[in-house]
């Protein structure tokens, strides 16, 4: 009989084996116990007295019928049904030529991967270059100031999550979840990832990943091409009909999946001039936090910091005014992990995180944003790209014109005092830091409303308040600030026809999970409209 059994818990008071615990939870024996397979593991630190491993199984388990009678009125425990997949209906429309994917970030990604493994031959098109040569420039630039603009941590193979912590979470509740982790594990994804409650690739295993994805369109019939900007669309009476390449080479297309990420601001421009439906979109500008790791490890672990069966803490912290007019919250946490250079235009500062998939720098680092909107930055489509490149500029000014990012301790911020980099450790950030005062270099609702949550964190987690953690600005790419309008069920541009604005940098994502999912289903809602090519 094979029965899901959920919270099966293990403390770290008293450790045992998993198959001891599934056994003591169920009530059987060690002989009635076969194959067992991990749906879920997660860390359940809210007694700091007690941290337990939490697991959810999927268990063959011998039992007669009285025994399964038993089993089966716990509340954790239920008989196991697998869900059949949505079929799959394809469509009669004939294509007039393959379909264009614009962006291998993971929306554009998933799109060609599920366009490719049905037949449709997609042609999928990267501004940058491969991840083994991305990352080489951004190595780069990290260590020397010299900056490519088609090369960074924004663009190129995988988008701007192949230089992150790799997390795999996310607030959309999707049944197809399961089935793209499993593609990502095919592609060289840590088996892990399928279980976790928290599951993350790290930059490394990501990059891995990334190429596996994109060596698998080309197996299935599909292509990939780098160094092809997208620099225009084939329009005919409000319909997409191909996109135009910045060397003026034109390529026809069924349809094209607009996939660019969230910082391809000369594609919103293009867009915004070409007629397309684009809005502005509310976004997040804030700062870098760094803590030394294990003070992290300490306020959410207590005693059991550092045991070897939980790995680096991490967190999520939100505080609001009191008029509820102002958010500042943490973002993409990174647990050992480091500060990166993520600019994507020559002239600015941005700030960004990642971790290897071991998480073992000792630093922990996080976005801390606080929300902005169009009564904040004005109205029109691209007036929130103008502002966050508004304060980027100053950033870089700020730093020096070297691409070294302005910032100061947490003492010198509180207290408005002389900037100062000394403190708990030495900013991870590369090419460098120059001490300033982040109220130069962002707004000064922003930076009060900062001042406000951090100190309510600390109330939260002991030491995340202390004087010597580091700040570092400007952090502005948390989302889009655009959403390039679609219709709902059909995915398709409200404008123009065959165009399918998809994932982040459309407005309909939020990391790589989502974007992932938004691909996945811009792609099955083209194969439900037209047919296959061969």
């Amino acid at each position: 009989m094979k029965l899901k059994i959920n919270n099966v818990r293990i403390s770290l008071l008293h450790e045992q084996s998993l198959e001891q615990a599934v056994c003591k939870k169920a009530g059987i024996s060690r002989e009635m116990l076969g194959g067992m397979q991990i749906l879920r593991k997660a860390v359940d630190a809210r007694k700091k007295q007690d941290v337990c491993l939490n697991y959810h199984v999927l268990a063959d388990i011998e039992a007669n019928g009285r025994q399964a009678k038993r089993l089966l009125a716990d509340r954790d425990i239920s008989k196991y049904e697998q869900k059949a997949a949505p079929e799959l209906v394809l469509g009669t429309l004939p294509l007039s030529a393959p379909p264009v994917v614009i962006g291998a970030g993971p929306a554009g990604l998933l799109a060609a991967l599920q366009l490719a493994e049905h037949g449709y031959q997609p042609l999928l098109l990267e501004r940058g270059k491969p991840v083994a040569e991305r990352v080489q420039d951004v190595q780069r630039f990290w260590s020397s100031g010299e900056f490519n603009p088609v090369s960074n941590v924004q663009f190129g193979e995988g988008g701007a999550g192949t230089f992150s912590d790799g997390k795999l979470t996310t607030r959309v509740n999707d049944p197809q979840m399961a089935d793209i982790l499993r593609l990502f594990v095919e592609a060289g994804a840590p088996e892990n990832i399928l279980y976790e409650h928290k599951p993350h690739v790290g930059t490394d295993k990501l990059r891995a990943m990334v190429t596996g994805l994109s060596r698998r369109i080309v197996e299935l019939g599909g292509s990939v091409r780098y160094n092809a900007r997208v620099s225009d669309l084939l329009i005919k009476n409000n319909t997409v009909q191909g996109v135009v390449l910045d060397n003026g080479e034109q390529i026809a297309a069924g349809a094209v999946v607009l996939a660019c990420g969230h910082s391809a601001r000369d594609t919103y421009a293009m867009l915004a001039g070409r007629g397309v439906g684009i809005v502005s979109k509310p976004f997040a500008i804030g700062v870098r936090i760094e803590h030394p790791q294990e003070l992290i490890d300490r306020a959410q672990y207590g005693s059991f910091a550092g045991n070897h069966l939980l790995g680096a803490a991490d967190y999520a912290l939100v505080y609001h005014t009191p008029d509820k007019s102002r958010t500042a919250y943490s973002f993409c946490m990174c647990p050992g992990g480091q500060v990166v250079a993520a600019a994507s235009e020559s002239g600015g500062v941005v700030v960004n995180g990642m971790s290897m998939f071991k998480r073992d720098s000792g630093i922990a680092n996080s976005a801390l944003v606080v929300n902005v909107s169009s009564e904040d930055f004005g109205d029109g489509p691209l007036a929130g790209v103008e502002f966050q490149r508004q304060y980027e500029r100053l950033a870089f000014a700020a730093g020096g014109s070297s691409y070294y990012a302005p910032a100061q301790n947490l003492d010198s911020f509180f207290k408005r005092s002389t900037p100062s980099l000394e403190g708990m450790l030495t900013g991870s950030y590369r090419p460098g830091l120059t001490a300033c005062s982040l109220d130069k270099v962002l707004p000064a609702y922003v930076t009060e409303t900062l001042r406000q949550g951090i100190a309510s964190f600390g109330r939260k987690l002991a030491g995340y308040a202390d004087g010597g953690a580091l700040l570092t600005g400007v952090e502005t790419r948390t989302s889009a600030p655009v959403r390039i309008e679609r219709d709902r069920q059909s995915y398709v541009s409200v404008t123009h026809d065959l165009l399918y604005p998809c994932g982040e940098g459309a407005g309909y994502a939020g990391g790589i999970m989502s974007a992932a999912l938004d691909g996945y289903h811009v792609a099955r809602a083209i194969m439900e409209r037209f047919k296959p090519i061969k």
